[in-house]
C-alpha cells in the first residue's frame, strides 16, 4: 500500500482540519478497527453479472454489513435478480442518470461506518475489499484501488488506455501535488464522515430539463472524487488491485472520448480547489482583521466610532470627511463605497442638530436689534 496524499495547497494537517470543518454540526462516525462496511453497486443492465457478483460480495469475511444495489432503469430484470440472489441486499432507484447519480444515491442509502465503491460487471475482486478496510483502519482517509503497483494488474486492458492513463496521471499530479499511479479505477473505499468534503450533487435536485447531466454525474465521478479528496487534503493510500475482463456485455468504456473528458474535469476541479481556497483565505483574513488584539478591534467600523466624536467639536466638512475615509479606502477597495455612502448622511443629520439651531437664533436676535434701533 502507498500514500499518494496530495501535497499542492499548503500543509496537509491545516487541510484536513478546513475537511473536518466542513463536516459542519455533523456527527463523524466512529473510526474502530471493526467497522461496518457498506457495499456501493451501480447497475444498468447487469442482470447476469449480478447473479456471480453479489454472492461473491456476500462470502467476504469479514462479512459486509449490507450490500446497495443503485439501479438505473435496467429492463432486463436487473432488480429482480438482485433480489433473488440476494434476498437481504438494499436496492434503489437512483434519482437522475449517470453513474456519478447512482453513486451519490448509495452513498446517501448507506449506514456503515466506510463505503467501498464496486463495478457490477464482475472486472473488481470482492475477496480485495478487506485490504481496502485495512487501509482505512490504518490511517487513510480513502483507500484507491491501483492496477500499477506492485501486487495489482489488469487483464482488459489495452496497450493504448494504459498509456492514456498514464499521461493523465501525471497531469492530475502536477495539478494537486498528488502521486497517483492509477487515477482512472473505480474501486475505491473511504470512511463515510468525509461524505461533506466530497459535495457531491443533492439526490433530490431535479434533473436539468434540456436533458443535460449536473456536474458530477456522470462518468466523471471518480476523476471527481480523486481531485475533491487531494484538494481537502486527506491521507490517500493506493491499494494494489487485479482487474478481470466483464463477464457479460459490452464495457461503456470509449478511450478517446472519456480521455478527453477527465482531461476537462481535471482543469475543471483544479480551477474549483483554486477557488475554494482562496475563499478558505479571505475568510481567515477577515477572521482575524475582526478579532480583537488587545481589547481595540484591528479593523475599526465606518460610522459608529466617528458618531460620540462629532458633539465635542465642529462638524467636519464634507470634503474633509471624505479625505479622512481614503487612506482606509484604498486599503480595501470594496470598502470604499461602502465606507463613504452613509458619512455624508450622518453629516446631514447632525449639522442640523449642532449649527442650524445656532445659526437661526442669532440671525432672528440681530434683525431684532437692528429694527428696535431703526424704529428709535
Amino acid at each position: 500500500m502507498t500514500n499518494v496524499s496530495g501535497g499542492g495547497y499548503g500543509q496537509r494537517s491545516e487541510r484536513r482540519e478546513h475537511a473536518a470543518d466542513a463536516v459542519g454540526g455533523r456527527k463523524a462516525m466512529a473510526r474502530n478497527g471493526n467497522p461496518r462496511v457498506s457495499v456501493v453497486v451501480p447497475t444498468r443492465n447487469e442482470a447476469r453479472n449480478l447473479e456471480v457478483v453479489l454472492p461473491a460480495i456476500a462470502a467476504v469475511r469479514p462479512a459486509v454489513h449490507e450490500i446497495i444495489v443503485v439501479d438505473g432503469n435496467s429492463v432486463d430484470g436487473t432488480i429482480e435478480t438482485a433480489q433473488r440472489v440476494l434476498p437481504w441486499v438494499k436496492v434503489i432507484s437512483q434519482t437522475r442518470k449517470g453513474k456519478g447519480n447512482a453513486m451519490a444515491c448509495g452513498f446517501a442509502a448507506a449506514t456503515g461506518d466506510v463505503i467501498v465503491m464496486f463495478d457490477a460487471d464482475g472486472s473488481a475482486d470482492p475477496a480485495e475489499i478487506p485490504a481496502f478496510v485495512r487501509a482505512l483502519i490504518n490511517g487513510a482517509d480513502f483507500a484507491k484501488g491501483s492496477r500499477f503497483v506492485r501486487g495489482g494488474g489488469s487483464d482488459d486492458i489495452t496497450l493504448l488506455r494504459k498509456s492514456g492513463n498514464a499521461g493523465l496521471n501525471g497531469v492530475a499530479n502536477a495539478l494537486f501535488g498528488t502521486s497517483y499511479t492509477d487515477l482512472c479505477y473505480g474501486y475505491n473505499a473511504f470512511w463515510a464522515d468525509i461524505l461533506p468534503v466530497l459535495d457531491l450533487p443533492p439526490i433530490d435536485t431535479p434533473a436539468p430539463a434540456d436533458g443535460t447531466m449536473l456536474w458530477g454525474d456522470g462518468f466523471e465521478i471518480e476523476t471527481v472524487l480523486n481531485c475533491r479528496v487531494a484538494a481537502a487534503g486527506l491521507k490517500i493510500t493506493e491499494v494494489p488491485s487485479m482487474e478481470r475482463e466483464r463477464i457479460f456485455g459490452q464495457t461503456n468504456l470509449r478511450t478517446f472520448a472519456d480521455g478527453t473528458r477527465v482531461l476537462r474535469t481535471l482543469a475543471a476541479e483544479r480551477r474549483r480547489a483554486s477557488r475554494r481556497s482562496a475563499e478558505r483565505v479571505q475568510v481567515e483574513e477577515q477572521s482575524r482583521a475582526l478579532t480583537p488584539v488587545g481589547g481595540i478591534p484591528v479593523v475599526p467600523p465606518a460610522p459608529q466610532p466617528m458618531a460620540p466624536a462629532q458633539p465635542t467639536g465642529p462638524t467636519p466638512p464634507v470634503n474633509g470627511a471624505r479625505g479622512v475615509q481614503a487612506p482606509g479606502a484604498e486599503v480595501n477597495g470594496q470598502a470604499e463605497t461602502v465606507e463613504r455612502r452613509p458619512l455624508p448622511q450622518a453629516r446631514v443629520e447632525s449639522q442640523p442638530r449642532v449649527e442650524g439651531p445656532v445659526r437661526e437664533t442669532r440671525d432672528g436676535v440681530s434683525l431684532r436689534l437692528a429694527l428696535e434701533e431703526e424704529a428709535s
